[in-house]
Parts: C-alpha cells; sequence; structure tokens
C-alpha cells in the first residue's frame, strides 16, 4: 500500500500534504459545474495553503477557544471561506509523523456557528502532545515571510485516538450532527492529480481516503486474515482497499510484462452487496486511471457506468451479466469478480453438469437459474417455510415456538454445521443433535426433541414435494467435489467473504475448496448481526473449522505447506452513528455476552467519534391517546409526514398492517427482518418489546444485569429471576437481544423506541441504570420526529429499496417523488411477491388470478419501458403467465428455448 495507494499532490502544489473531505469536495464538483470561475478561486487557495502561504487572510483563527486544536479559516473572493486544521498523521515512508492541511469545507462568509469551537474542543482530547504538534510551526523559509514548511515529528502511538474526554459543550442538535458529519460520516482525501482530473472531467467517481493506523495495517496485511466488527465498523471499506492494493501492486509490476493478472473475488450473500461494492471498485480503479490523462483526454471522458433502470438483479440471466455461466470459463480479464454465494455455487455446479456422472448432472441442477415455473417453486426459504411448511405441522411441535428460530436451527445447526459433514444424509442424527453442548448451542437446549421432531416432519413432506432448501444445495456441491469430481478451471488466488455470518458453516467448506493460496484468505462479519435463517455459528468456530479443513488436507497431499497463520483483527470505530446510539447498542451485546458467552464472538467494545442524542425512550403512552397521536400526527390535527431518511420499524407483517391502518400511511414502514443491510437517519421502534414472544418473567432477566439503584429501587427491590437455575427458560430473549441489536444500529442520528410499558420495563430500566436512554412520558416536551424531504432525497431513497426488494415501500417513495412509472414497476414486483405467496397455500383458481394480475403490470411496465427494461419485464411476465397456463410445464416462456431447466430434487 505505501506505493501502490499513496498518493502525492496534484503537479504543481507545494510541500503540505491536502487532505480534503468530501463535503468540500462536493461543494468544488457543484462550483465545477456551475460556476468555473469560483472553482478557479477556491482551487488556487488551496494551491497557496499547499505551499504553506500562511499570511493573515489565509490563516485566521477561526474557533472562539483560547487553547485546543486551532481552526482556521482561508478568506476567498465572493465571500466565501475554506475551513481548515493543521493536522498530524503517521508518514508512509520515514515512519515519522507529519504536519497537514485538512480541510474541512468550503462555507459563505456569514455561516458561522458554534461547531468549530466544538471541533477544536472535541480534537484536544487527543491529548496535549497531539495539540502541540498542531500548533507548532517551523521558522519561516525566508526571515520574515510568511511560508512555511511542514514538520516532522517522532512516530506517536494512537495519535488519532481520543485519550481524554473532555468536557462537554452545549450544542444545538443541528451542531451535533454537523460535528457527526464532519468527523465521522466524511472521509478525507489527498488532493492528489487523480482527485484534480475527476474534478475537471466531472466524473462521478470514488477516491482512496486516509485510513487509520488499525485499518492500514489491514489492507497491507500480506498473510489470510480473519475481521471483525459491529455494524458500521467499516469491514467492507478494509476488505475493498486490500482488493484494489493487490490489484493496484499488479497494475504497477506488469506494464512491459507478461505477469498474471491476480484472480481476486469477493463473495456475499447478498446481490445489492455485491452490485455496490463492484460498482464503488470501479470508481476507484476509474479515478486513478484519469491521473495521467491530459486536459483534451478529460474533456472527452465519459463515465463507464450504466444505469438499467429497475430491475431486480435475480431476474437478469445469468446470460445477461457479463460473467460466464460457468465456473470454468472465467478468465483472467474477469477478475476482480464481484457476485453472491448463490451465483458462484451455480457457476460451479454448471461444470458438475458436464460430468458423466449420472448423480452428478441431477444435483447440478439444483443449482441451476431457470424460468421454470415449477423449479423457481421447489426451493424452500423462509418464506416458503413459514407459508407452506409450519402450518402443515401438529400444532403440539409448534405451540410456543419461534418459526423464524426453528428454521435457522434446522438450517443452520441440524444440516449447515460442520459435524453434518460427517453424515451421508447432511444431516445430524437425533442423538448428536440431542448431544451438542447447551453453551455453545443455546437457542433450544430445552427442547431438542420436539425441534428434532419438526426436522423430520420438514424434511418428509419436503422429500414428497421434490424441494430442496439451501442446506440441501451445499452438500450436494460438496459430496460431487470431495466425491473425486474435479473442480473445472484454475483455483483463485485471492477469495474475500464479506458479512461471513450470513453464510452456513459448510458454506466455508466449499468457499476455501476454489482457492489455491493459503494467504489470500479474507473472512470479515459480525455473529452480533446473525439475522439471516441458518446463521448459527461463530468466528471461532469458523476459524476452528478452516483450520481442520487445512490439516486435513495437509494429511491427505503428504506435503508441507509453509504458510503464515492467519491474523485476526477487530475493527471498534463506528462510522455510521455517533456515541449516543452505539453506547445503546452496545449495552444490548454486552447482555448477550454475560448471559449466553459462547453465542456470539467476544470483541472490544465498539464507540463512536463523536457524542449524540441518546436514544429517546417513550413510556406511558397507552394511557394518553391524544399526545401519541400529537407525537405521530402534529399538534394541530394536521398530517405530519415522515421523510426519505426515516423509518418505523416493527417486528413483523400483522405489526406493520396494524400500525399502518391506526397512523395511516405516514412514511416508511418495515420489519426489522426487511431492514437489515440498510441504514436510516432516524428509526423509530415501535412495540418491539410488546409484541415479543417472550414474556414479561423472561424479560425479566435483565434485571439481574443492573448494578445500585435504579428510579429508587435496588437490587434486591427489582427482584431479578435467578439466570443460573433455569438457563434453558431464558434462552429466546438471546435471539431477541439480536434482534433488538440489529434495529438500534440501523440509525444514524436518532432513535427513538415506542412501547408499552408493560415487557418493555425491564430494557427501559436496564438502559436508565446506565444513563443511555432519554426518558420521555406524555407530560413532557415532545421531540420532533417527522422532517420533510425533496422530491430527489425520495426517488434515491426508492431506488435502494427497489434494489433491497423492499417493493411496497419503494412505492411509498416513488409517489411522494412524484414518479408514476417507477411505482407501477415496484408494484408489478409486490404483485409477483404476492403471487408467490399463493402457491401451496390458495386454491389453484386464484393462484392463476394473482399470477394473472403480475403478468398484466409487467407487461404494461414494459409498454412503456426502454428496450433494455422492456426485454426484462416482457420476460418476466412470460414466466408469471406460465404459471396461469393448465399445465404450465407445456406454456410458452418468453426466452426459455435453449436454457437449462431446472427440476424439482430432492437430496436431503
Amino acid at each position: 500500500m505505501r506505493v501502490a495507494l499513496h498518493f502525492d499532490n496534484a503537479d504543481g502544489f507545494g510541500e503540505w500534504r491536502i487532505l480534503i473531505g468530501t463535503n468540500a469536495i462536493r461543494k468544488l464538483k457543484e462550483f465545477r459545474r456551475s460556476d468555473a470561475k469560483k472553482f478557479k478561486t477556491v482551487y488556487k487557495k488551496i494551491k497557496e495553503l499547499s505551499c504553506g502561504v500562511f499570511s493573515d487572510e489565509n490563516q485566521k483563527r477561526l474557533d472562539g477557544v483560547p487553547s485546543g486544536v486551532p481552526i482556521f479559516e482561508a478568506n476567498i473572493p465572493s465571500d466565501l471561506m475554506l475551513v481548515y486544521q493543521i493536522d498530524c498523521v503517521p508518514d508512509r515512508e520515514s515512519k515519522t509523523e507529519r504536519q497537514v492541511i485538512k480541510i474541512y469545507g468550503i462555507y459563505p462568509r456569514t455561516q458561522l456557528n458554534a461547531v468549530w469551537d466544538a471541533m477544536s474542543h472535541h480534537l484536544s482530547g487527543r491529548g496535549e502532545e497531539y495539540i502541540q504538534r498542531c500548533i507548532f510551526r517551523n521558522k519561516p523559509v525566508h526571515p520574515g515571510s510568511k511560508v512555511y514548511l511542514p514538520a516532522m515529528f517522532p512516530l506517536q502511538v494512537a495519535v488519532h485516538e481520543v485519550v481524554a474526554k473532555p468536557p462537554s459543550l452545549v450544542l444545538s442538535e443541528q451542531e451535533m450532527n454537523d460535528l457527526h458529519s464532519l468527523l465521522v460520516l466524511d472521509k478525507y482525501i489527498t488532493f492528489s492529480q487523480a482527485l484534480l482530473s475527476g474534478l475537471i472531467a466531472k466524473n462521478d467517481v470514488q477516491h482512496v481516503f486516509e485510513l487509520t493506523p488499525q485499518e492500514r495495517e489491514i489492507v497491507e496485511c500480506t498473510t489470510s486474515c480473519y475481521v471483525q466488527g459491529r455494524s458500521g465498523t467499516g469491514k467492507t471499506t478494509v476488505m475493498l482497499f486490500r482488493m484494489l492494493r493487490i490489484q493496484r501492486e499488479w497494475q504497477l509490476r506488469s506494464e512491459g510484462s507478461d505477469i498474471p493478472r491476480p484472480r481476486q473475488i469477493f463473495v456475499t450473500k447478498s446481490h445489492v452487496l455485491a452490485n455496490k461494492v463492484q460498482e464503488y471498485f470501479e470508481k476507484l480503479l476509474e479515478s486513478l486511471s484519469l491521473a495521467g490523462c491530459t486536459l483534451g483526454e478529460l474533456a472527452r471522458s465519459q463515465p463507464r457506468h450504466v444505469d438499467h433502470g429497475l430491475v431486480d438483479n435475480d431476474d437478469v440471466p445469468d446470460t445477461q451479466g457479463g460473467i460466464p455461466l460457468r465456473y470454468s470459463e472465467l478468465e483472467d480479464r474477469h477478475f476482480p469478480l464481484f457476485l453472491t454465494f448463490d451465483r458462484l455455487a451455480r457457476m460451479i455446479a454448471a461444470d458438475i453438469l458436464d460430468a458423466d456422472d449420472p448423480e452428478a448432472k441431477r444435483i447440478a441442477k439444483l443449482f441451476m437459474q431457470s424460468d421454470d415455473p415449477d423449479a423457481l417453486d421447489s426451493f424452500v426459504s423462509y418464506d416458503v417455510f413459514i407459508n407452506r411448511y409450519w402450518p402443515h405441522f401438529h400444532q403440539k411441535l409448534t405451540r410456543g415456538l419461534d418459526p423464524w428460530l426453528v428454521f435457522g436451527e434446522i438450517i443452520g445447526i441440524i444440516k449447515g454445521s460442520e459435524k453434518s459433514l460427517g453424515f451421508d444424509n447432511g444431516s445430524l442424527d437425533r442423538k448428536t443433535y440431542y448431544g451438542l453442548p447447551s453453551r455453545s448451542n443455546p437457542t433450544f437446549s430445552g427442547q431438542r426433541k420436539v425441534v428434532y421432531d419438526i426436522y423430520k416432519a420438514y424434511s418428509k413432506l419436503k422429500c414428497q414435494r421434490q424441494h430442496h432448501d439451501v442446506a440441501d444445495r451445499t452438500h450436494a456441491v460438496l459430496k460431487a467435489l470431495l466425491g473425486g469430481t474435479p473442480l473445472k478451471g484454475p483455483q483463485v488466488d485471492f477469495l474475500y467473504v464479506d458479512e461471513a455470518q450470513d453464510n452456513l458453516l459448510i458454506d466455508a467448506l466449499l468457499l476455501r475448496l476454489i482457492c489455491s493460496n493459503l494467504e489470500g484468505l479474507f473472512w470479515a462479519g459480525d455473529t452480533a448481526q446473525t439475522i439471516s435463517a441458518g446463521s448459527s455459528f461463530r468466528f471461532e468456530d469458523l476459524k476452528a473449522f478452516l483450520h481442520r479443513i487445512e490439516v486435513d488436507q495437509d494429511s491427505r497431499t503428504a506435503r508441507k505447506r509453509i504458510a503464515s497463520s492467519p491474523k485476526s483483527f477487530q475493527l471498534t470505530i463506528n462510522y455510521r452513528s455517533h456515541g449516543g446510539i452505539v453506547n445503546c447498542a452496545h449495552s444490548v451485546i454486552e447482555l448477550i455476552s454475560r448471559f449466553w458467552p459462547n453465542s456470539i464472538d467476544p470483541l472490544q467494545p465498539e464507540r463512536g467519534i463523536v457524542n449524540g442524542l441518546k436514544p429517546v425512550f417513550f413510556s406511558g403512552w397507552d394511557k394518553d391517546i391524544a399526545g401519541y397521536e400529537q407525537f405521530l400526527f402534529g399538534a394541530s390535527g394536521g398530517r405530519v409526514e415522515f421523510g426519505a431518511q426515516q423509518c418505523i420499524l416493527v417486528r413483523d407483517e400483522n405489526a406493520k398492517e396494524k400500525l399502518r391502518q391506526q397512523v395511516g400511511d405516514i412514511g416508511l414502514f418495515m420489519t426489522l427482518y426487511e431492514s437489515k443491510g440498510l441504514e436510516f437517519n432516524d428509526v423509530l421502534l415501535y412495540n418491539f418489546f410488546e409484541d415479543s414472544k417472550m414474556d414479561l418473567s423472561r424479560w425479566r432477566l435483565v434485571l439481574a444485569a443492573i448494578d445500585g439503584v435504579v428510579e429508587g429501587r435496588n437490587k434486591s427491590q427489582l427482584r431479578a429471576p435467578c439466570f443460573e437455575r433455569d438457563e434453558s427458560r431464558y434462552v429466546g430473549v438471546c435471539g431477541e437481544l439480536k434482534l433488538l441489536y440489529v434495529g438500534i444500529t440501523r440509525a444514524r442520528k436518532n432513535m427513538w423506541i415506542v412501547d408499552k410499558p408493560n415487557k418493555a420495563e425491564p430494557m427501559r430500566l436496564f438502559w436508565t441504570s446506565r444513563s443511555q436512554i432519554q426518558n420521555c412520558t406524555p407530560t413532557e416536551d415532545l421531540p420532533r420526529l417527522a422532517v420533510s424531504s425533496t422530491p430527489e432525497e425520495w426517488a434515491e431513497t426508492g431506488r435502494s429499496l427497489f434494489h433491497h426488494k423492499r417493493y411496497t415501500q419503494a412505492m411509498h417513495c416513488f409517489r411522494r417523488a412524484n414518479m408514476p412509472r417507477e411505482v407501477r414497476i415496484a408494484e408489478a414486483y409486490h404483485f409477483r411477491e404476492l403471487a408467490r405467496a399463493t402457491v401451496g397455500t390458495t386454491q389453484l383458481s386464484e393462484q392463476r388470478r394473482a399470477f394473472a394480475k403480475a403478468a398484466d403490470a409487467f407487461v404494461n411496465c414494459g409498454n412503456e419501458a426502454p428496450s433494455w427494461e422492456q426485454q426484462q419485464y416482457h420476460r418476466i411476465a412470460a414466466v408469471c403467465y406460465a404459471h396461469t397456463a393448465e399445465d404450465h410445464k407445456d406454456a410458452a416462456v418468453g426466452d426459455r428455448k435453449g436454457r437449462g431447466q431446472g427440476e424439482c430434487s430432492n437430496v436431503a
């Protein structure tokens, strides 16, 4: 990285390295598009500062704090000012620290507020040594001049960390938000030639930004590694920058030689994440390529990114994605490769399909993408399980059990754990399942007989229906590969697995088999976010499993492979949320770790860079309906609309529909499961505890974690239950707390909790005892949550939600953005979801009507869409029409001709 991702200042700049924030870059882009004169003026001022010209008009102290880290303004004509500080950062080459100029933004001279006092105040928490290094100046270059060179100092450990928290300043909510944006959300980028070229070309590119020393260590790491961190700590970023480093090093070394391109592959479960990371990576590469362009070339350059409109990525045939259908057909030009685990598995299976073994061919078809309605209906997702399996199980088995947890136990433990590989049918037998340690598998430690009975009933029904689930598919391809069917095509050099906790543990073996480099593995994730069905392992389990794989492979090959041991890293700085939200979320992790230490990986406490508003807990609202309505609808009875970056989270679909009927379509409603992978400025968590299947006696367990007195009651008066007397009674609370953690960590700025006082009271008391929430009752002044959004903001949120398959919420956004065509497209996808939910649960005539409605909607969307979108919508319509045919195996389905057809198979 010292070479590959090191960037000097732009050509003609001076000795002072310029770090410029993304907020300032946005302003420069605006000037470049609309006011070339302002752009040149600001550019000239930045260049002056890089040369150390610290005249009175270039370095006027802006903050009113007599001590602390100085914040300066540099005057710019047109009543503008450039705000910056002298910062100290590690020098990559000399192993020293060097003064740099850090530009926060470009503002009107009239825009003065207390945020700069707060900035200076916050930075002073890094210690006296840091303050003095920022204040120090070398002697002027020439006596009497005001031109200075940057100073260098011995390397100071952890200079980026806040070592002492200064007393808090009283700031308005807007000033706290501004400080959070400047210190947390903004990234700081070297004002390099690549950055300048991107501004001149007016291209929407991304740039490599300044990393912390720990992040840089991960990016520069040359061994395999495990990176853990809670939500928002930058795990994906360091993974991506490491990929970029390796790609960039190859580019620099391969000029004039035939060094093979490194085969790097990024794998995740989420299509949205894979696409987002690929787009970001391509924009980073594009920015680097602009550095050597002439002005003429920059003027002619065109953005490389194409907007394919509103089409669900899962509906785009594999043949249209630019990636081969078979793993063996991958060439160097396809790398680095970004794709989902499901897509990678399909590519491997397509090669197995060509094998001579009939069984290998049969099981490979489980992975093949198909438009055959029967094949589409044969896969058991959680939605299929809850709608088409759960109602068929005897009530004696299902009474009191959460179907989500049961499905996760079946897929993740009985069928997806390491031990399942030792059984011919890919599932633990009853004796092995009963014998699992309760400490490491607490969810159903006291109910394993009933869960295994459900598993047996599920397997029998699945076999009768010739269905398969995700564990069946992985076991099928592993059985072929480990049974002698070779992997066709070369292995990859570097494998990156993001959100590893969303995979089954057996998936890790399949992924490991495709990588040849013992030091090229990168696993990142957070087991506190195990909300996906089957997510049931810790990183410690993954490490141990992979270690046993390496030992086994060494014994099979009878040769020693020398490799450094993988390194483990923990990221603890939260870049999404401020301290008020981070501290509250971490308290939930502490509860899980206290009672169920083996259900989650122990990590260092995460922390926010800046403080912020504590989550607000509204209690007592069921007794004051008028106050409740005032909060949601407005004081004068006028309807209040929540904004595009605000979300109301509820537990499930029933709760969502009930609340919508109660308050109207006032904003984005979403279940906790739907919110995974999303984030919003403001989140209202509604009736999480009231709608919990855990009763009050179980929730009272958290009272045992309270130390001292809370609201006049000491520990003995709280009468907390004894966990050790009946640990199995409380295991459901562990899953509830993980779900609560997901809800809290969706918020960037404000978190609001509205609940009834019964089951919510233990958590409210726990948080209150730690001063981690602000309690608000109907008798107090109500803070306002709802804010307005522009049509552009609604459109942006709508597109994001659409690509996350949140179609009803996307429809709401597109309506607010006045985009009727996009509303109709999202509605067509919603109709298809509803139609798919009828399969196996309603009469055939009702199913046909539902699919006909979806098909008609897609035809109408296609008729008014551009050519590429039109092709996709009409193809989807053809598949839907196939469901309406008397014998939909004989129905004509658009471009099915010549494509591989899936078949319903059972391999359990």
